[in-house]
């Protein structure tokens, strides 16, 4: 890739990667902190990474950013903070929080699954070699993860 592609490729990409980590994070600075390592990254390779893949190679190397800084967190805390795993606080009935909360606690790679299918469009081959895993998995995931969704939804309703 050259200098000018992958100025290009932060100019396409950086949003998607800042939202994609923003969901998983929730909290822009950490989010922007990705993206800042994911590109860092990429510049270091960008001899070696054609500019046609160029979108998966950086939604690859951000979802292992994420999933670094994650460890990193949970090291650092000694588990995850409450608000990723606890219940849903039924203070703020916003439709976009509630989801948000929902996806918070869902295991990681089901997250990562459905935000890159449902909130960045990616096919399930797509998502397969972003997150190493086969077809066949990403659609398990996925099926597993709207289940799981689902059934938050479902008790959040239920009090409501």
């Amino acid at each position: 890739m050259t200098a000018k592609e992958y100025n290009t490729s932060v100019d396409l990409f950086s949003d998607g990667i800042f939202r994609f980590a923003l969901k998983h994070l929730r909290n822009e600075n950490d989010a922007r902190d990705v993206v800042q390592e994911t590109f860092t990254k990429v510049w270091e390779k960008h001899e070696d990474v054609s500019y046609e893949k160029a979108k998966s190679y950086l939604f690859t190397a951000a979802y292992h950013q994420i999933c670094d800084f994650a460890k990193k967190e949970k090291r650092m805390s000694g588990e995850y903070d409450e608000k990723m795993s606890g219940q849903v606080q039924m203070e703020n009935f916003d439709v976009r929080s509630i989801i948000d909360k929902a996806l918070a606690q869902l295991p990681e790679i089901q997250r990562s699954v459905v935000l890159l299918r449902d909130y960045e469009g990616y096919n399930y081959q797509e998502i397969g070699e972003i997150c190493s895993l086969t077809e066949a998995q990403v659609k398990v995931y996925i099926f597993r993860a709207r289940k799981a969704l689902k059934e938050m939804l479902k008790e959040i309703e239920l009090i409501v």
